[in-house]
């Protein structure tokens, strides 16, 4: 199939504005089958520190990329392109329309212009070596500086407490000796695989954050520390990049004793507040974006039947 025969549709915005809710009811609408693009949701048994999705919360629409995956197995932005190719693959196939579905941007970017990141040779103990010099904090920063020293660019557009896309980068100049911001660069100079229509909601900041705030709650109130603890009793590291996700690792060092559990709550509040502005960040450096204000709108209604008049301008759903 070439691109226009390709039809997609994305969900983006930051964390806690209710990206789920609008999938669902879009998919309801239109005969679409969700695929989540969650770092952290692909992992089983890391249910409520990810707001992971229920079953019964899912209302019938097939999901995809949810509890595919050990905690210990590896999962990166080359693992989310082949995996959300092929989902999407079976869902064109059965006649439906594919939605993507969730925070990490950088992982629908490659889904929509393409990774080259197959073709690298790899090197797994720099990677290892790398992730196991994380053991707190001060650790992060450290690897930061190193970042910011090879590719002070990139460093520009992240943070050092998201040590997944720090070890990406610096893997990336490892491997080739040339800069990550180069190959995001010529990246977004690439045209995309499918016919999209890209969606990023937002809300009043206040919103936002009060819904984060409520959520981090939520999630302790569920037993997040059980299920972390749960997760360390079964042998996986704290170190691992599926631990080292918000609201996990600030458990992890509640647990390993690095911080008081009030401590750690307002980390990941903390954390997913900043986690929500990168999002934001990002996505505005994004092309082809459709910005969709959710306080400007009456109810979901609205919002779905705005994006159904753009699906239909844009000839992905008649």
């Amino acid at each position: 199939m070439i691109a226009k025969d390709r039809p997609l549709i994305i969900i983006g915005g930051p964390t806690g504005v209710g990206k789920s809710d609008i999938a669902i009811k879009l998919a309801k609408r239109i005969n679409g089958e969700i695929v989540s693009a969650d770092s952290v949701q692909v992992y089983r048994g890391l249910d409520i520190g990810s707001a992971k999705i229920s079953p019964k919360d899912m209302q019938g629409v097939k999901h995809y990329l949810i509890d595919i995956l050990n905690p210990d197995e590896q999962f990166d932005v080359a693992a989310f392109k082949r995996y959300a190719t092929k989902a999407i693959d079976e869902i064109l196939a059965k006649g439906c329309i594919p939605i993507v579905t969730g925070g990490t941007a950088f992982y629908i970017q490659a889904l929509l212009y393409g990774v080259d990141l197959e073709s690298e040779e790899k090197d797994l103990n720099y990677r290892q070596k790398l992730e196991s010099e994380i053991k707190c904090e001060e650790d992060e920063l450290k690897l930061f500086k190193m970042l910011e020293e090879l590719d002070p660019e990139y460093a520009k557009k992240t943070h050092y407490h998201n040590v997944k896309r720090v070890i990406r980068a610096l893997e990336y100049i490892h491997n080739t000796g040339n800069k990550f911001s180069e190959y995001n660069a010529a990246q977004a100079a690439r045209e995309a695989e499918y016919n999209f229509a890209y969606f990023a909601l937002n809300a009043n900041r206040d919103t936002v954050y009060g819904r984060i705030n409520e959520r981090v709650d939520k999630m302790i109130e569920l037993g997040l520390v059980d299920e972390v603890k749960g997760l360390l009793d079964k042998g996986y590291s704290s170190s691992l990049n599926s631990m080292s996700s918000i609201g996990y690792k600030e458990i992890c060092d509640y647990l390993e004793g690095r911080m008081s559990l009030t401590e750690s709550v307002d980390m990941i509040k903390q954390h997913s507040r900043n986690y929500a502005k990168r999002q934001l960040t990002w996505l505005r450096r994004e092309r082809d974006v459709v910005f969709l204000d959710r306080d400007k709108y009456k109810d979901d209604e609205e919002v779905l039947q705005f994006i159904l008049d753009v699906l239909c301008n844009r000839g992905i759903k008649d």
